[in-house]
């Protein structure tokens, strides 16, 4: 191990205890303390406006022409993205706190008495890219449900992120609580992500937001428990019965309203019974994103950029999107099925049967019917915020909020009870 490894791991190591020593802490927080902190943060936040959005023009300004457009909307602060950071914060204050729900009582034959009780997981480590916001979002569910955060944004957004995490750390100390319980790993060494996912003495629970590449990196390399957000590859199928008009607006809002977030729709699956009336419209609604065809879409549409195999598994995040015309409700599931990246997916119909075959055919964490892909989304849920969508099975599934952020335990009563 090299010099520069022990160095990492020390500080790693230092920011783990913190954490921990905090997350021993807020299991003894009350409610009231919890929301104190999260009103006074959202306050910091508003009263630190000029200097976050000073460190936030330097993130910008630092990244230059050098990343696309959809990266930089999603690195970007301004008054109105800080004021809704705040606004998460007071909206998750108002949540019921999820820590203590008895979620089961088993009375035994013998006159134990069972129950089984939400508690918080303990320290999370939370590895993101370049949207500062997510780590607001993830500091405030982190400390509702009573868990200690580590976070590890992009190096990006190294000056945002130093910013929020100050204004989280002067709600914690006004409401009485450790300021270690929200944490940033400041250095921009890429070993560091490395070093935190081996910290399998201080961290209960590694979750990682962005590409597939991030994921991956994390899945491969971590020792600790993860809780993986794959991309969204999302697609939004507009089946022979559907309403036209209103399927076409739904899937502009699902592709065009941002797309630099990962409940986009990135492909456009069409019924070829329909496709004759809906390609020409879609490509005039659409102006603007570059749509890329299959050779039957392009027969109907010429202006349409003949689609690659690669086009149909990718996520764009930015202005373009896959058309691919099927044969109906069967073969639109298998291609969802192929190519989905199991985030969110959505069939426009008004045939009720043919919505609940697919709702039940399409294996993702979130399947829709007659609504935008970008309503894939934890605020939207009424979580108040999401620390992202999980795409695997185990735990949580989709929008992860508060509840989703907390294990159980066991709480046995008894009256001098002994086995046999």
């Amino acid at each position: 191990m090299t010099t520069l490894d022990s160095r990492l791991n020390a500080y790693i190591s230092g920011l783990g205890q913190n954490a921990r020593d905090a997350a021993k802490a807020l299991l003894t927080a009350t409610t009231e303390q919890k929301n104190d902190a999260l009103r006074a943060s959202a306050k910091a936040l508003r009263e630190a406006k000029a200097d976050l959005l000073a460190a936030n023009k330097e993130d910008v300004d630092s990244v230059g022409d050098s990343r696309p457009d959809s990266f930089i909307d999603r690195l970007r602060l301004t008054d109105e993205r800080v004021e809704a950071m705040a606004s998460a914060l007071e909206q998750i204050a108002e949540l019921p706190d999820p820590v203590g729900r008895l979620l089961s009582t088993t009375e035994r034959p013998n006159g134990l008495t069972i129950e089984r009780v939400a508690v918080p997981i303990g320290v999370i480590g939370m590895i993101y890219e370049s949207r500062p916001n997510v780590g607001a979002d993830a500091s405030a569910l982190c400390l509702k449900s009573g868990n200690a955060v580590i976070l590890r944004g992009g190096s990006e957004s190294k000056n945002s992120t130093r910013e929020i995490v100050a204004c989280m750390q002067a709600g914690l100390e006004a409401a009485g609580l450790p300021k270690g319980a929200v944490q940033t790993v400041e250095t921009t060494d890429r070993n560091a992500v490395t070093a935190l996912l081996h910290a399998v003495d201080y961290v209960d629970l590694v979750i990682p937001r962005g590409g597939r590449g991030l994921v991956e990196l994390v899945r491969d390399e971590a020792k600790v428990p993860t809780l993986l957000h794959l991309d969204g590859n999302c697609h939004s199928y507009i089946h022979a019965d559907a309403d036209i008009e209103k399927s076409l607006d739904v899937v502009r809002n699902a592709k065009l309203r941002r797309t630099g977030v990962c409940g986009a729709t990135e492909s456009i699956v069409v019924d070829r019974a329909i496709a004759e009336i809906v390609i020409p419209r879609l490509v005039k609604i659409m102006e603007g994103c570059e749509l890329r065809g299959d050779t039957e879409a392009r027969r109907i549409s010429p202006n349409l950029v003949e689609a690659t195999d690669e086009d149909w598994s990718t996520e764009y995040l930015d202005p373009i999107a896959s058309v691919k015309i099927v044969g109906g409700l069967q073969e639109a599931i298998n291609f969802v099925s192929e190519h989905s990246s199991g985030h969110t997916d959505a069939i426009l119909t008004e045939n009720a049967d043919a919505a609940r075959r697919f709702m039940t055919s399409i294996d993702s964490a979130v399947v829709m019917h007659n609504a935008s892909t970008q309503f894939s989304d934890g605020g939207e849920f009424g979580m108040g915020a999401e620390i992202g969508i999980a795409t695997g099975k185990m735990h949580a599934r989709g929008p992860v909020g508060l509840e989703q952020l907390t294990s159980f335990k066991y709480l046995v009563h008894g009256n001098g009870q002994t086995r046999p």
